[in-house]
């Protein structure tokens, strides 16, 4: 499951891609929309995305953490559209038959994520808005 989609992020069905009886440990990452950044306050969140660019680099990123871990398994889903403060921006399932592998799966998928997909989020404030780019 490597997803863009406009509804918010069921995380439970994220989870049940990647839960299997061999697997001792499942790391549910999400990533959620807060109320401040730099000392604004944030109203929402709003995020356009290259769809099937995004998609395909997600599943890329599956793929190299099956490479590096190979007993790990992988869904990605992140939002487009207006993400309220609360809400669910991205969510990142792994499971792994050791936690350590299941740990470090899901941080490196968050990180090549933010580096390499291709994500814009506006950050609507208060008193006006700015674009973001992953970094």
């Amino acid at each position: 499951m490597f997803a863009l989609t406009s509804d918010p992020i069921d995380s439970r069905a994220v989870r049940a891609a990647v839960a299997r009886p061999e697997a001792g440990a499942v790391i549910l990452f999400e990533g959620t929309t807060r109320d401040h950044h730099d000392g604004k306050h944030v109203l929402r969140l709003e995020y356009e995305a290259y769809a099937g660019m995004a998609e395909r680099e997600m599943a890329r990123i599956g793929s190299e953490i099956r490479d590096r871990w190979p007993e790990a398994r992988v869904a990605m889903v992140h939002r487009v559209g207006v993400v309220a403060v609360g809400e669910a921006s991205v969510v990142i399932a792994v499971s792994a038959p050791h936690r350590d592998e299941a740990y470090s799966a899901s941080r490196f998928g968050i990180d090549a994520l933010k580096a390499s997909v291709p994500v814009w989020k506006k950050e609507v404030y208060a008193d006006g808005s700015v674009w973001k780019a992953n970094q």
